[in-house]
């Protein structure tokens, strides 16, 4: 064994040293590769990547490493796909912000985006990454919202759906305000066309319909709250828009896994994003959370914005602590019925909102999914094998033949899901940016840096 790791070490150091090595083929040496296809650590492996593809797996002794191979020591290291943010917010392309928040991401290992707020300059900024004329995570686009204020009637909700599906946006994103019929023409439209729609489920259109028309994906567990009500209740606990979190002392929680059964036969998958709502009804002070390490890379603007969020939700008649407390622990419940069910769980934070750091908030979204009941396992699914079966992409899993958004970490991440956060390096669609690469572009937005 020492003599094969001797070896090793020698022949990536002779690899490291060279100086004319080619960036479009990589090696990972000795490296423990986490597939994600299943709970299994492969150890002593050699991963090449050949101009964005992963083109061998195998052990150590067993795959010959290419002359011209940039070299990746892996010993004692972790080799996973990397991350998707399934609910994310994403500026104009022309926004100062764009950089900062692609940055946080990518140094994250967060290599896949889902943009839940569209606008057109997404549609060209969409391929640029792909191109690699802009630096970030590759997107998937939502189009302008439908919701309230933006559709007039049926007739128009089709309309606009048929128009977003021309222009060339990824799928639909529904808002609060729709109407019963609206919603019924959003839904309908885009399953004849098959453009997905997700997003909130509409108070007049409700859970039940939501799931009778093939909603692709619910966010938020938008609408279930109210789905447990019992018949004879008037909602008048309710508050406001914020998901219906005092409800909660009202619900029938028996019928949770009846609506999780349901939600699974429907086919909709959910994006929970519970750091959103646990950092708002938290005991955690607001200067408690801008205090955390990463909200030195917002601008300060932006966490007096935070603070004062949290500050009006916990000063607001009728908020009572202890129904948040209670609906965080109901919250919980479902997430853990759903997945247990089979009804499917996509890793998603909704960053950067309230205290929800760009790329740090969706590793706290897989502590979350683990208090829930989750194992580390079954939460980085919702962050790795779960998107890319719901995007229909490339990627997702380290297998012969996946595009190559790769992770790389210094501890096993099924011992401690916080092991997710010890990033060694990013493999971005086969570019290799280690850690101290991904330091310097952090170092830029730190605490007194660009700041507006």
């Amino acid at each position: 064994m020492k003599g094969c790791l001797h070896k090793i070490l020698l022949l990536t150091a002779a690899l490291l040293a060279s100086p004319h090595v080619a960036a479009n083929t990589t090696a990972f040496i000795n490296v423990n590769v986490i597939p994600m296809t299943a709970e299994t650590v492969l150890s002593a492996q050699t991963v090449l990547v050949e101009d964005g593809i992963i083109t061998a797996i195998g052990n150590v002794d067993d795959v010959p490493i290419p002359r011209h191979a940039l070299a990746i020591d892996g010993t004692d290291r972790y080799l996973m796909p990397g991350l998707a943010e399934m609910h994310a917010h994403v500026p104009a392309a022309d926004s100062r912000e764009l950089d900062r928040y692609f940055t946080l991401f990518v140094a994250n290992g967060i290599t896949t985006i889902r943009s839940m707020l569209g606008h057109p300059s997404h549609l060209v900024l969409r391929q640029q990454i792909l191109d690699g004329e802009m630096f970030g995570p590759r997107l998937t686009i939502a189009g302008p919202s439908l919701n309230g204020r933006t559709v007039s009637g049926a007739s128009d909700a089709r309309g606009q759906v048929r128009g977003q599906a021309a222009a060339g946006y990824d799928f639909i994103k529904v808002h609060p305000g729709l109407s019963a019929e609206e919603f019924s023409a959003v839904a309908v439209t885009a399953n004849e066309i098959g453009m997905p729609y997700s997003g909130h489920v509409p108070v007049a259109a409700g859970l039940d319909l939501a799931l009778q028309l093939g909603m692709a994906a619910i966010d938020h567990l938008d609408g279930y709250f109210v789905a447990l009500l019992p018949t004879n209740s008037t909602g008048a606990g309710g508050y406001g828009s914020f998901f219906d979190v005092m409800l909660a002392a009202e619900l029938d929680t028996d019928g949770i896994e009846a609506l999780a059964a349901a939600t699974a036969a429907a086919g909709t998958w959910n994006v929970p994003t519970q750091t959103l709502i646990e950092h708002r009804l938290s005991e955690l002070s607001a200067d408690a959370l801008q205090n955390r390490p990463e909200m030195q890379y917002m601008p300060e603007k932006t966490l007096q914005q935070w603070m004062a969020d949290k500050d009006k939700l916990w000063s607001e008649t009728g908020f009572d602590p202890e129904v948040a407390r209670l609906a965080v622990e109901i919250r919980r419940s479902l997430i853990l019925a759903l997945h247990r069910a089979g009804a499917r769980l996509l890793l998603g934070s909704d960053a950067p909102q309230v205290f929800n750091v760009p790329g740090f908030s969706a590793h706290r979204e897989l502590d979350l999914l683990v208090e829930s009941g989750l194992s580390p396992f079954e939460a980085l699914q919702t962050g790795t094998t779960a998107p890319a079966e719901f995007l229909g992409t490339n990627t997702g899993s380290v297998k012969t033949g996946k595009e190559a958004d790769l992770l790389l970490l210094n501890a096993n991440p099924f011992v401690d899901i916080s092991n997710s956060r010890r990033i060694h390096g990013v493999m971005l669609r086969g570019q290799w940016l280690p850690v101290r690469e991904l330091d310097a572009r952090l170092v830029r937005f730190r605490t007194g840096a660009d700041r507006p």
